[in-house]
């Protein structure tokens, strides 16, 4: 039973009411002309008044649980599914705004906002998931609009060939997250993500590999979404080939879906096991963070080079999670991490995409001299890549400097987590190579034209938005890391480090 008044429901009923209006506006409405504008601030307005009401029940001080665990239904009303919701929130809000400009010349308006919308309502109902069969159900709502979202520019063939390929892989992980789900429910008798992990802490040791199994493809399904190697292998050719604002929705969104349901099923069922498996998941993350930054270095598409960057960031959060049994704040630093990647990473394609309606321009190449052409869309393009970077004072300093502060504190348990910070810190130091390299095209050699172009104003909006976050986050990132600790319950902490 749900309670009609718990967050998760009533961001539903907001989100879900106004995705089923937009199309019947647009039936409605008869008259020509474009109705971009109308529906994007319809839809703004939903994510907004959604948004407003996650942060208001997270400080009403109705002591939301901080991870719904035992007892808690389909859907767990806690403060973990409300950071991850914020974050989706915010990210779906900032795809909503850019696409006022985006979607100006395009058609099917509304059945764009509507399936944005439709996604958002997946992705938070990922977050507030405490049942195997919700968790499905919420992550094909998630994942089916944005089949049809990436190849939403129906007449290119480039579009076209990414939301196949993403289709083909998404269905496979799909096809894989239920595979687990079914050796779960066989093993334990339930479908209570929590309740299953109980009952396989009792389990006979003769039916201990099943459930290793189970993690294993858990790992590889959740891997998809996430971007890990080598479950890869569809996310750059799809980012570059969908509309750069969905590419936005898929590397800041939906990417994070994937962790929020990782953290739930994965880390969490390691208590129940008993076994050292994170290892696996320390070379992944050491694996996904090395050929992402390689890969990004050979690229010379700017969508490509942040598709393969997205990559590279999965690793670095993946760390946090690895050394959770072993760190008191690694999971509350890969929760802060992924908050500050959220807008972040969001900014740089956003920025992409402002330059793409501005000049078309694709490759790095076209960006020579666009800090005069495009100086606010350079700046904070600029700013963001040093971010991601984790410079200093940028919120994502603090994210990578938590995430490798946890690793080296692992090292009194683990010898392997040390490491682990090492081969994130030489990492960080390699993306460097490429975010410098489009730094420099922008503000250090001259293009073609130095024609002072007219700046798309939802963009400028946005990127300013995600400007003021990344500085003020970067100087006081109390209150995010705050958050991110309120997510994560002591006991569970407890239990981790038991383990």
């Amino acid at each position: 039973m749900i309670d009609i008044m718990s967050t998760p429901a009533l961001v539903t009923i907001i989100l879900g009411s106004v995705a089923l209006l937009i199309p019947i506006i647009d039936a409605l409405n008869k008259e020509r002309g474009s109705k971009n504008k109308v529906y994007s601030a319809i839809a703004f307005g939903a994510l907004a008044l959604a948004l407003i009401v996650v942060i208001y029940r997270i400080f009403s001080g109705e002591n939301l649980p901080a991870m719904s665990l035992a007892n808690s239904g389909a859907i767990g009303d806690d403060i973990f599914g409300a950071f991850f919701s914020i974050a989706f929130l915010i990210v779906s809000i900032m795809v909503t705004v850019s696409s006022w400009s985006y979607m100006k010349k395009r058609s099917n308006h509304a059945a764009y906002y509507s399936l944005i919308l439709l996604s958002s309502i997946g992705m938070i109902l990922i977050g507030y998931s405490t049942d195997f069969v919700m968790l499905l159900v919420a992550w094909e709502l998630m994942s089916i609009p944005t089949y049809a979202l990436a190849a939403f520019n129906k007449k290119d063939p480039i579009s076209n060939e990414a939301s196949i390929k993403y289709f083909l892989f998404g269905a496979l992980s799909s096809a894989i997250i239920v595979l687990a789900m079914g050796i779960v429910y066989g093993l334990t008798g339930t479908t209570n993500i929590y309740d299953s992990i109980v009952a396989m802490s009792h389990l006979n040791a003769d039916l201990v590999p099943f459930a290793l199994l189970a993690v294993g493809l858990f790992i590889a399904g959740f891997g998809f979404k996430m971007g890990l190697v080598p479950f890869h292998m569809w996310l750059p050719d799809t980012y570059s080939g969908a509309p750069t604002t969905i590419a936005t929705l898929l590397a800041a969104g939906t990417k994070k879906a994937g962790f929020a349901a990782a953290i739930r099923v994965i880390v969490i069922g390691m208590i129940a096991l008993n076994v050292h498996w994170t290892f696996t998941l320390a070379i992944i993350a050491i694996f996904t963070m090395t050929l992402g930054n390689l890969g990004a270095l050979t690229q010379k598409s700017i969508p490509r080079i942040l598709a393969y960057s997205s990559i590279a960031q999965a690793g670095y959060i993946l760390i946090g999670l690895a050394v959770a049994p072993y760190s008191d704040y690694g999971l509350d630093a890969s929760l802060l991490q992924i908050m500050n990647h959220a807008v972040m990473k969001s900014a740089a394609f956003i920025a992409a995409a402002g330059v793409i309606i501005t000049l078309a321009a694709y490759t790095i190449e076209k960006y020579k001299g666009l800090g005069y052409r495009m100086p606010i869309t350079a700046f904070v393009f600029a700013i963001s890549l040093l971010a991601l970077a984790g410079v200093p004072p940028l919120s994502g300093f603090w994210g990578k400097y938590l995430i490798f502060g946890a690793a080296i504190d692992s090292g009194q348990v683990v010898w392997w987590g040390p490491y682990l910070a090492i081969a994130g810190i030489l990492n960080s130091a390699l993306s460097l190579g490429y975010y410098a390299w489009i730094i420099r095209k922008m503000y250090m050699e001259e293009g073609e034209n130095r024609v002072r172009q007219k700046e798309p104003k939802p963009i400028v909006a946005v990127l300013l938005f995600a400007l003021g976050f990344m500085i003020i986050f970067g100087i006081w990132y109390g209150p995010l890391l705050d958050l991110a600790s309120m997510a994560v319950p002591n006991d569970l902490i407890h239990l981790l480090g038991a383990n």
